[in-house]
């Protein structure tokens, strides 16, 4: 049976990551209140719809991408049920070069987070300021977002105007809706 913990709203006692730390040491400096659930590895589409579950909301699917040179990076944020299309997300960025996923070495390089743990919340890491960040414009229109807080084992929900309105101008970043 997949673990999922019911409803925390405080940071973990101890952090699995630097990234994990920052990030919850970032919605405490910008007053951002959450939910979190510790979990099992949620790795597995099932293993998100438990977690959906629980935290009733619907976990994103984010994806890290690449060019062909790995000289360009995307960290793109969509629904679940969507699937990647290659052509489609090149030709919604003004028809740049074919992309594909990004090496897991970059990944932890540029994000520092490991396969399964992949987040928009690392954007307030320094190391991830050469990577764009994309979200499916359907998204900003949820009241809520849920994704990993860094970790393939604590899921978080905040309010996505928290996300596009605190979070996100604090990492320096700039959001590109398609």
């Amino acid at each position: 049976m997949f673990k999922v913990s019911d409803i925390i709203t405080t940071p973990p006692s101890e952090f699995a990551t630097p990234l994990q730390q920052k990030v919850y040491e970032t919605f405490a400096a910008l007053g951002i209140p959450f939910g979190r659930v510790d979990t099992d590895p949620g790795l597995t589409m099932e293993d998100c719809r438990n977690i959906d579950a629980k935290i009733g909301v619907r976990i994103v699917k984010t994806v890290f991408l690449c060019n062909r040179q790995q000289t360009a990076f995307w960290l793109y944020v969509t629904s679940d049920d969507k699937p990647f299309v290659t052509r489609e997300f090149c030709a919604a960025l003004g028809g740049i070069p074919r992309v594909s996923f990004a090496p897991a070495e970059k990944l932890q390089e540029l994000t520092g987070v490991e396969v399964g743990a992949t987040t928009i919340l690392s954007a307030i890491l320094p190391e991830s300021a050469p990577v764009s960040l994309v979200m499916d414009r359907d998204l900003a229109d949820s009241e809520w977002f849920a994704c990993t807080d860094g970790t393939p084992t604590c899921f978080v929900k905040i309010r996505t105007r928290d996300l596009l309105g605190k979070y996100i101008p604090a990492s320096g970043h700039d959001l590109i809706m398609i």
